[in-house]
């Protein structure tokens, strides 16, 4: 299979035939339905996200109009303001502004005070995945491990916590290509919940300072410029959405990809050590974000292929990670695999800010289970969710 489809099954379940074929038919296919441009190639991946001739947004420079791009619906709006003020989506002067204050806020001894918590917390769930003798490694394991550490990094009470994850999984849904008024309509609902939601926290937390990143965003500055309540909002849903979905994705992704290579997983479960390598490469073989999407500010060319400004260009993630011209044998999942450029976080301006915080994440959750759970199995081959910009699966059944 061919064909980049990404409404097919088939190829949200294997897409990378695909990607093989596009990156032999040049380095800018045009996609129709879609309007955009795919760029299917490590090098020109790599330097477009560094390219400011590009940017996440164009309301910096353009207007709609100014731009040949319809204004999204008003009813739309709460979804918008909520998104367009997250670091994901901003450019700079705004993007520099905001994302040096977070740093301060969301630094290295912030990620390794928590380390204790999150190995912690992954080893419970392990353990308890073993004491029922397996389940849905997904729903027991996967997910509940990064929401609890964004939760508790936010100071979200646990209380608090249940709506978290379908708030996020509704508004990530506008992040796929041409999003249905129903898909459309949830992620507004959810924006709005969510914002109100932490509207109130951040009230309290002026109140009462806690030890926790919302206060810590509250009382960041640098040179007399602080966060507005708006951008603090924003940002905790990015770091919540951003900081769990590729979380969540890799693990089960990366589950499922070692049961389907049972000499990687014999290799890994007698060697410890090769975990590092191991995480890097699963990030690598199986991408959770398989394509980013950048506006076209001023024209540029690709292998003598002029894309105006105005277009729009999908970086495919997926595509790049297995490009024979930066990784051998890119088919092979080589845990031990030392060369590994993948672009898995991004890179320039917009270059994952939680990558620290994932991979933490990700070799607690993977150690723990190696060490509890040494026989654990597959039950069935599972399926794959519909969404395919953020890929991963239904549920992933497991016996220890």
């Amino acid at each position: 299979m061919t064909a980049f489809d990404p409404w097919s099954p088939a190829f949200v379940a294997d897409p990378y035939p695909a990607y093989a074929a596009l990156r032999d038919r040049g380095r800018a296919v045009r996609f129709e339905p879609t309007r955009q441009w795919l760029v299917p190639h490590h090098d020109d991946v790599s330097a477009l996200l560094r390219d400011r001739r590009l940017g996440r947004t164009y309301q910096h420079r353009f207007s709609h109009e100014e731009f040949g791009r319809t204004p999204p619906p008003p009813e739309h709006e709460p979804f918008h303001v909520l998104n367009g003020n997250g670091l994901l989506d901003l450019e700079a002067p705004d993007h520099t502004r905001i994302r040096r204050l977070v740093s301060k806020a969301f630094t290295p001894r912030t990620v390794e005070r928590l380390r204790p918590t999150v190995e912690s917390l992954a080893s419970r769930l392990a353990d308890d995945l073993v004491a029922d003798g397996g389940g849905d490694l997904l729903a027991q394991v996967a997910e509940p491990l990064p929401v609890a550490v964004i939760a508790e990094m936010l100071g979200i009470p646990p209380q608090d916590r249940e709506p978290l994850r379908p708030w996020s999984a509704a508004i990530c849904g506008m992040f796929e290509l041409n999003p249905d008024e129903a898909t459309a309509a949830a992620a507004v609902r959810a924006s709005e919940e969510f914002s109100g939601y932490l509207r109130g926290l951040i009230a309290q937390r002026r109140a009462r300072p806690g030890d926790d990143l919302v206060s810590a965003l509250i009382a960041a500055h640098d040179g007399g410029e602080t966060l507005t309540e708006q951008e603090m909002v924003s940002t905790c849903v990015l770091l919540l959405n951003a900081g769990h979905e590729a979380t969540v994705n890799t693990t089960v992704n990366g589950w499922w990809t070692l049961f389907r290579h049972p000499e990687q997983l014999a290799a890994l479960r007698a060697r410890p050590g090769l975990l590092p390598t191991a995480v890097e490469e699963l990030l690598r073989y199986d991408t959770p974000l398989q394509m980013f999407e950048r506006w076209v500010l001023d024209d540029i060319e690709l292998g003598g292929t002029v894309i105006p400004r105005g277009s729009e260009v999908a970086l495919l993630f997926g595509s790049a990670n297995h490009d024979p011209a930066h990784f051998t044998d890119p088919g092979r999942l080589d845990l031990a695999r030392e060369d590994n450029p993948h672009v898995t976080f991004g890179a320039g301006i917009h270059y994952c800010l939680g990558a620290p915080l994932a991979r933490v994440e990700l070799l607690a959750s993977f150690g723990a289970l190696l060490r509890a759970a040494p026989g654990l199995r597959l039950v069935r081959e599972p399926s794959w969710k519909p969404g395919y910009v953020i890929r991963g699966l239904t549920e992933l059944l497991v016996e220890v």
